[in-house]
Protein backbone atom coordinates (compact mmCIF):
# COMPACT_ATOMS: atom_id res chain seq x y z
CA UNK A 1 0.00 0.00 0.00
CA UNK A 2 0.94 3.42 -0.89
CA UNK A 3 1.98 6.23 1.94
CA UNK A 4 0.40 9.75 1.64
CA UNK A 5 2.01 13.12 2.15
CA UNK A 6 -0.43 15.38 3.33
CA UNK A 7 1.47 18.98 2.97
CA UNK A 8 0.44 22.31 4.71
CA UNK A 9 1.35 24.86 2.90
CA UNK A 10 0.96 22.41 -0.06
CA UNK A 11 0.81 25.37 -3.13
CA UNK A 12 4.64 26.88 -2.00
CA UNK A 13 7.54 26.71 -3.05
CA UNK A 14 8.92 23.87 -0.81
CA UNK A 15 5.57 21.39 -1.74
CA UNK A 16 5.37 22.59 -5.37
CA UNK A 17 9.47 21.58 -5.55
CA UNK A 18 8.82 18.00 -3.65
CA UNK A 19 6.01 17.03 -5.76
CA UNK A 20 8.10 17.54 -9.02
CA UNK A 21 11.08 15.73 -7.77
CA UNK A 22 8.53 12.72 -6.47
CA UNK A 23 7.23 12.41 -9.66
CA UNK A 24 10.68 12.90 -11.60
CA UNK A 25 12.16 10.24 -9.84
CA UNK A 26 9.46 8.20 -10.22
CA UNK A 27 9.21 8.49 -13.77
CA UNK A 28 13.15 8.01 -13.84
CA UNK A 29 13.84 11.38 -15.55
CA UNK A 30 15.94 12.97 -12.45
CA UNK A 31 18.28 11.13 -9.94
CA UNK A 32 17.30 11.33 -6.26
CA UNK A 33 20.22 13.41 -5.66
CA UNK A 34 19.97 15.08 -2.16
CA UNK A 35 17.43 12.29 -0.54
CA UNK A 36 19.49 10.86 2.49
CA UNK A 37 16.94 8.06 2.15
CA UNK A 38 18.19 6.84 -0.71
CA UNK A 39 22.15 6.44 0.47
CA UNK A 40 23.10 2.84 0.81
CA UNK A 41 23.48 3.23 4.87
CA UNK A 42 19.70 4.03 5.18
CA UNK A 43 17.82 2.21 2.25
CA UNK A 44 15.95 -0.75 3.75
CA UNK A 45 12.19 -2.27 3.58
CA UNK A 46 11.38 -0.54 6.34
CA UNK A 47 11.15 2.56 4.48
CA UNK A 48 8.45 3.04 2.09
CA UNK A 49 9.64 3.81 -1.28
CA UNK A 50 9.88 6.78 -3.17
CA UNK A 51 7.78 6.05 -6.34
CA UNK A 52 5.02 5.06 -3.72
CA UNK A 53 4.15 8.60 -2.09
CA UNK A 54 0.83 10.14 -2.39
CA UNK A 55 0.39 14.05 -2.34
CA UNK A 56 -2.38 16.46 -1.06
CA UNK A 57 -2.37 18.83 1.65
CA UNK A 58 -3.73 22.50 2.72
CA UNK A 59 -3.06 25.95 1.28
CA UNK A 60 -4.57 29.41 1.82
CA UNK A 61 -2.89 30.36 -1.41
CA UNK A 62 -5.07 28.77 -4.36
CA UNK A 63 -2.35 29.42 -7.31
CA UNK A 64 -2.41 25.86 -9.12
CA UNK A 65 0.07 23.41 -8.55
CA UNK A 66 1.36 23.62 -12.37
CA UNK A 67 1.83 27.62 -12.29
CA UNK A 68 3.25 27.70 -9.10
CA UNK A 69 6.25 24.99 -10.56
CA UNK A 70 6.22 27.11 -13.63
CA UNK A 71 7.21 29.69 -12.07
CA UNK A 72 9.74 28.10 -10.03
CA UNK A 73 11.25 26.75 -13.35
CA UNK A 74 11.13 29.98 -14.67
CA UNK A 75 13.06 31.23 -11.91
CA UNK A 76 15.94 28.33 -12.26
CA UNK A 77 14.89 26.58 -9.25
CA UNK A 78 13.27 23.19 -11.04
CA UNK A 79 14.27 21.73 -14.75
CA UNK A 80 11.08 23.12 -16.69
CA UNK A 81 11.49 20.00 -19.02
CA UNK A 82 10.56 17.99 -15.96
CA UNK A 83 7.46 20.10 -14.59
CA UNK A 84 6.12 19.25 -18.36
CA UNK A 85 6.79 15.76 -17.97
CA UNK A 86 5.26 15.46 -14.65
CA UNK A 87 2.17 17.75 -15.68
CA UNK A 88 -0.12 14.64 -14.72
CA UNK A 89 0.75 14.13 -11.29
CA UNK A 90 0.97 17.46 -10.39
CA UNK A 91 -2.65 18.23 -11.83
CA UNK A 92 -3.12 15.19 -9.53
CA UNK A 93 -1.90 16.60 -6.73
CA UNK A 94 -3.40 19.73 -6.76
CA UNK A 95 -6.90 18.22 -7.22
CA UNK A 96 -6.32 16.89 -3.45
CA UNK A 97 -5.36 20.39 -2.10
CA UNK A 98 -7.77 21.71 0.16
CA UNK A 99 -8.04 25.21 1.30
CA UNK A 100 -7.87 26.29 4.86
CA UNK A 101 -11.01 25.73 7.26
CA UNK A 102 -12.61 29.21 8.00
CA UNK A 103 -15.06 28.54 10.90
CA UNK A 104 -16.31 29.86 14.43
CA UNK A 105 -13.99 27.76 16.87
CA UNK A 106 -10.35 25.83 16.50
CA UNK A 107 -12.20 22.54 17.77
CA UNK A 108 -14.21 22.91 14.45
CA UNK A 109 -11.27 23.76 11.98
CA UNK A 110 -9.09 20.57 13.36
CA UNK A 111 -12.06 18.12 13.01
CA UNK A 112 -12.55 19.56 9.44
CA UNK A 113 -8.90 19.37 8.47
CA UNK A 114 -8.44 15.22 10.13
CA UNK A 115 -11.73 14.61 7.78
CA UNK A 116 -9.89 15.94 4.51
CA UNK A 117 -6.99 13.94 5.98
CA UNK A 118 -8.76 10.76 6.49
CA UNK A 119 -10.57 11.71 2.95
CA UNK A 120 -7.80 11.62 1.23
CA UNK A 121 -6.31 8.60 3.22
CA UNK A 122 -9.30 6.27 2.41
CA UNK A 123 -9.39 7.78 -1.12
CA UNK A 124 -6.13 6.82 -2.13
CA UNK A 125 -6.24 3.32 0.32
CA UNK A 126 -3.17 4.68 1.94
CA UNK A 127 -1.43 2.91 4.19
CA UNK A 128 -0.87 5.84 6.55
CA UNK A 129 -0.41 9.63 6.06
CA UNK A 130 2.49 11.59 7.56
CA UNK A 131 1.40 15.56 7.57
CA UNK A 132 4.66 17.70 6.92
CA UNK A 133 4.32 21.67 7.92
CA UNK A 134 6.06 23.36 5.05
CA UNK A 135 3.82 26.76 5.50
CA UNK A 136 5.64 29.98 6.18
CA UNK A 137 7.41 30.47 9.41
CA UNK A 138 4.91 31.69 12.96
CA UNK A 139 6.14 34.21 15.57
CA UNK A 140 7.45 32.95 18.58
CA UNK A 141 4.23 31.11 20.44
CA UNK A 142 2.71 32.80 23.22
CA UNK A 143 2.55 31.14 26.26
CA UNK A 144 -1.32 29.46 27.67
CA UNK A 145 -2.60 27.65 30.05
CA UNK A 146 -4.07 25.15 28.00
CA UNK A 147 -0.82 24.19 26.75
CA UNK A 148 0.64 21.91 29.18
CA UNK A 149 -2.22 19.48 29.48
CA UNK A 150 -4.41 17.87 27.09
CA UNK A 151 -7.92 17.82 28.81
CA UNK A 152 -7.68 21.54 29.01
CA UNK A 153 -6.48 22.17 25.71
CA UNK A 154 -9.60 20.06 24.72
CA UNK A 155 -11.70 22.50 26.62
CA UNK A 156 -10.29 25.58 25.12
CA UNK A 157 -10.28 24.47 21.49
CA UNK A 158 -14.14 25.12 21.95
CA UNK A 159 -14.01 28.55 22.32
CA UNK A 160 -13.97 31.23 20.25
CA UNK A 161 -10.34 33.07 20.88
CA UNK A 162 -7.97 30.76 19.46
CA UNK A 163 -4.87 28.58 22.24
CA UNK A 164 -3.05 27.31 19.51
CA UNK A 165 -0.92 28.73 16.60
CA UNK A 166 -2.29 27.48 13.08
CA UNK A 167 1.01 25.10 13.06
CA UNK A 168 -0.11 23.31 15.84
CA UNK A 169 -3.58 22.96 15.12
CA UNK A 170 -2.64 21.42 12.03
CA UNK A 171 -0.20 19.08 14.08
CA UNK A 172 -3.26 18.46 16.49
CA UNK A 173 -5.82 17.65 13.70
CA UNK A 174 -3.04 15.07 12.41
CA UNK A 175 -3.20 13.38 15.52
CA UNK A 176 -6.47 13.63 15.73
CA UNK A 177 -6.84 11.80 11.92
CA UNK A 178 -3.98 8.99 13.42
CA UNK A 179 -1.35 10.26 11.38
CA UNK A 180 2.28 11.07 12.34
CA UNK A 181 3.50 14.91 12.18
CA UNK A 182 6.77 16.65 10.53
CA UNK A 183 7.38 20.09 11.18
CA UNK A 184 10.07 21.48 8.64
CA UNK A 185 9.83 24.67 9.79
CA UNK A 186 10.99 26.92 13.05
CA UNK A 187 7.06 27.02 13.79
CA UNK A 188 5.74 25.96 17.15
CA UNK A 189 4.20 22.57 15.82
CA UNK A 190 3.33 19.73 18.04
CA UNK A 191 6.48 21.18 20.48
CA UNK A 192 3.88 21.56 23.23
CA UNK A 193 3.45 19.48 26.19
CA UNK A 194 -0.70 18.84 25.85
CA UNK A 195 0.02 17.63 22.77
CA UNK A 196 3.15 15.68 23.01
CA UNK A 197 0.31 13.76 25.52
CA UNK A 198 -1.63 13.35 22.66
CA UNK A 199 0.84 11.54 20.27
CA UNK A 200 1.98 9.24 23.22
CA UNK A 201 -1.81 8.57 23.67
CA UNK A 202 -2.19 7.72 19.89
CA UNK A 203 0.87 5.87 19.81
CA UNK A 204 1.99 8.50 16.89
CA UNK A 205 5.73 9.65 15.74
CA UNK A 206 6.11 13.07 15.24
CA UNK A 207 9.36 15.59 14.25
CA UNK A 208 10.97 18.85 13.97
CA UNK A 209 11.88 21.40 14.01
CA UNK A 210 13.50 23.86 10.87
CA UNK A 211 14.46 22.06 8.03
CA UNK A 212 18.72 22.76 8.34
CA UNK A 213 19.34 23.15 4.69
CA UNK A 214 21.97 25.87 4.45
CA UNK A 215 23.92 28.40 6.69
CA UNK A 216 23.05 26.30 9.94
CA UNK A 217 24.44 22.65 8.33
CA UNK A 218 27.71 24.63 7.87
CA UNK A 219 27.60 25.70 11.63
CA UNK A 220 26.72 22.48 12.43
CA UNK A 221 29.90 20.61 10.54
CA UNK A 222 32.54 23.48 11.92
CA UNK A 223 31.27 24.40 15.77
CA UNK A 224 32.36 20.56 16.59
CA UNK A 225 35.50 21.12 14.63
CA UNK A 226 36.05 23.86 17.06
CA UNK A 227 35.03 22.34 20.09
CA UNK A 228 37.46 19.06 19.23
CA UNK A 229 40.68 21.13 18.92
CA UNK A 230 39.80 23.15 21.78
CA UNK A 231 39.61 26.35 19.93
CA UNK A 232 38.03 29.08 21.58
CA UNK A 233 35.78 30.77 19.47
CA UNK A 234 34.98 34.41 20.41
CA UNK A 235 32.27 35.84 17.87
CA UNK A 236 30.28 34.21 15.50
CA UNK A 237 28.44 36.84 13.39
CA UNK A 238 25.78 35.74 10.11
CA UNK A 239 24.15 37.95 7.59
CA UNK A 240 21.15 35.86 5.91
CA UNK A 241 19.58 36.97 2.42
CA UNK A 242 16.32 35.56 0.91
CA UNK A 243 14.49 36.06 -1.53
CA UNK A 244 11.07 34.44 -2.43
CA UNK A 245 8.09 33.70 -0.13
CA UNK A 246 10.02 33.05 2.61
CA UNK A 247 12.03 35.74 2.53
CA UNK A 248 9.17 38.34 2.23
CA UNK A 249 7.78 36.23 5.53
CA UNK A 250 10.93 36.67 7.46
CA UNK A 251 10.52 40.29 7.15
CA UNK A 252 8.30 40.24 9.59
CA UNK A 253 10.05 40.83 12.95
CA UNK A 254 8.01 38.27 14.79
CA UNK A 255 8.58 35.34 12.29
CA UNK A 256 11.86 36.95 11.54
CA UNK A 257 12.88 36.48 15.43
CA UNK A 258 11.59 32.94 15.61
CA UNK A 259 14.17 32.13 12.58
CA UNK A 260 17.02 33.66 14.35
CA UNK A 261 17.17 31.63 17.49
CA UNK A 262 16.46 28.15 16.08
CA UNK A 263 19.79 29.23 13.86
CA UNK A 264 21.59 30.17 16.77
CA UNK A 265 20.89 27.05 18.97
CA UNK A 266 23.65 24.99 17.43
CA UNK A 267 26.63 27.45 18.41
CA UNK A 268 25.76 27.09 22.05
CA UNK A 269 24.57 23.50 22.07
CA UNK A 270 27.72 22.19 20.42
CA UNK A 271 30.70 24.39 21.95
CA UNK A 272 29.10 24.48 25.39
CA UNK A 273 29.17 27.92 25.46
CA UNK A 274 27.67 30.99 23.64
CA UNK A 275 29.62 33.35 21.66
CA UNK A 276 28.82 36.60 21.22
CA UNK A 277 27.61 37.70 17.90
CA UNK A 278 24.04 37.02 16.00
CA UNK A 279 22.53 35.57 13.11
CA UNK A 280 20.57 38.32 10.90
CA UNK A 281 17.84 38.01 8.14
CA UNK A 282 17.36 40.49 5.45
CA UNK A 283 14.91 39.97 2.69
CA UNK A 284 16.28 40.56 -0.91
CA UNK A 285 13.06 40.52 -2.94
CA UNK A 286 15.47 40.36 -6.66
CA UNK A 287 17.32 37.02 -5.40
CA UNK A 288 13.73 35.09 -5.22
CA UNK A 289 14.31 31.34 -4.38
CA UNK A 290 17.79 31.66 -3.81
CA UNK A 291 19.59 32.56 -0.42
CA UNK A 292 23.31 33.97 0.30
CA UNK A 293 25.02 33.71 3.58
CA UNK A 294 28.14 35.83 5.08
CA UNK A 295 29.37 34.35 8.55
CA UNK A 296 32.48 35.56 10.32
CA UNK A 297 33.81 33.82 13.33
CA UNK A 298 36.68 34.86 15.41
CA UNK A 299 38.52 32.70 17.96
CA UNK A 300 41.24 32.73 20.06
CA UNK A 301 44.41 29.96 19.70
CA UNK A 302 47.33 28.47 21.37
CA UNK A 303 48.64 30.86 23.48
CA UNK A 304 45.66 33.84 22.89
CA UNK A 305 46.63 34.00 19.32
CA UNK A 306 43.64 35.49 17.51
CA UNK A 307 42.28 34.05 14.02
CA UNK A 308 39.19 34.41 11.90
CA UNK A 309 37.09 32.23 9.42
CA UNK A 310 34.61 33.10 7.05
CA UNK A 311 32.58 31.00 4.60
CA UNK A 312 29.61 31.82 2.40
CA UNK A 313 27.05 29.65 0.88
CA UNK A 314 24.99 30.20 -1.84
CA UNK A 315 22.11 27.90 -2.95
CA UNK A 316 18.69 27.52 -3.85
CA UNK A 317 15.84 27.14 -0.74
CA UNK A 318 13.63 24.66 -2.33
CA UNK A 319 15.70 22.91 -3.72
CA UNK A 320 17.75 21.99 -0.82
CA UNK A 321 14.81 21.68 1.59
CA UNK A 322 12.31 19.25 -0.97
CA UNK A 323 14.61 16.10 -0.91
CA UNK A 324 14.78 16.27 3.13
CA UNK A 325 10.97 16.45 3.03
CA UNK A 326 10.66 13.43 1.08
CA UNK A 327 13.36 12.05 3.43
CA UNK A 328 11.20 12.86 6.52
CA UNK A 329 8.17 11.79 5.16
CA UNK A 330 9.39 7.98 4.41
CA UNK A 331 11.58 8.17 7.93
CA UNK A 332 8.62 9.06 9.84
CA UNK A 333 6.39 6.71 8.10
CA UNK A 334 8.97 3.92 8.30
CA UNK A 335 8.67 4.42 11.79
CA UNK A 336 4.80 4.86 12.73
CA UNK A 337 4.83 1.58 10.84
CA UNK A 338 7.47 0.13 13.46
CA UNK A 339 5.22 1.38 16.42
CA UNK A 340 7.32 4.02 17.09
CA UNK A 341 5.93 6.92 19.35
CA UNK A 342 6.39 10.54 20.79
CA UNK A 343 9.12 12.42 19.46
CA UNK A 344 11.59 10.93 17.16
CA UNK A 345 14.53 12.19 18.35
CA UNK A 346 16.56 10.18 16.01
CA UNK A 347 16.21 12.18 12.94
CA UNK A 348 17.82 15.42 14.12
CA UNK A 349 20.42 15.18 11.80
CA UNK A 350 17.73 17.06 9.60
CA UNK A 351 17.15 19.83 11.92
CA UNK A 352 18.47 22.95 12.92
CA UNK A 353 16.04 23.12 16.27
CA UNK A 354 15.68 19.03 16.98
CA UNK A 355 13.11 18.11 19.42
CA UNK A 356 15.06 16.47 22.45
CA UNK A 357 18.32 16.82 24.13
CA UNK A 358 20.70 15.70 21.20
CA UNK A 359 24.18 16.37 19.80
CA UNK A 360 23.90 19.39 17.75
CA UNK A 361 27.18 18.09 15.77
CA UNK A 362 26.52 16.46 12.25
CA UNK A 363 28.96 13.07 12.20
CA UNK A 364 27.00 12.41 15.85
CA UNK A 365 23.71 13.00 14.54
CA UNK A 366 24.24 10.84 11.15
CA UNK A 367 25.56 7.85 13.44
CA UNK A 368 21.93 8.18 15.55
CA UNK A 369 20.17 8.02 11.56
CA UNK A 370 21.49 5.39 10.59
CA UNK A 371 21.30 3.03 13.97
CA UNK A 372 17.56 4.69 14.12
CA UNK A 373 16.61 3.36 10.26
CA UNK A 374 18.71 0.24 11.31
CA UNK A 375 16.42 -0.59 14.18
CA UNK A 376 12.91 -0.15 11.92
CA UNK A 377 14.22 -2.89 9.78
CA UNK A 378 14.75 -4.91 13.15
CA UNK A 379 11.40 -3.99 14.62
Amino acid sequence: MATGVWLVGARGSVAATSIVGAAAIRAGLAEPTGCVTELPQLQGASLPPLGELVFGGHDVADTPLAKKADALAAAGVVPARLVAAVAEELAAADAEIRPAPAVATQREAAALVAGDIAAFRDRHRLERVVVVNVASTEPLVQPHPAHDDLDDLEQALGGTTPVLPPSSLYAYAAFTAGCSHVDFTPSTGARLPALAQMATLHGLPYAGHDGKTGETLVKSVLAPMFAMRNLRVRTWSGTNLLGGGDGANLADPGPNAAKASSKQRVLAETLGYEPQGHTRIEYVDDIGDFKTAWDLVTFTGFLGTSMRMEFSWHGCDSALAAPLVLDLARLTAGAHRAGRSGALTEVAFFFKDPLGTVSHGLAEQWAALAAFVRGLGDA
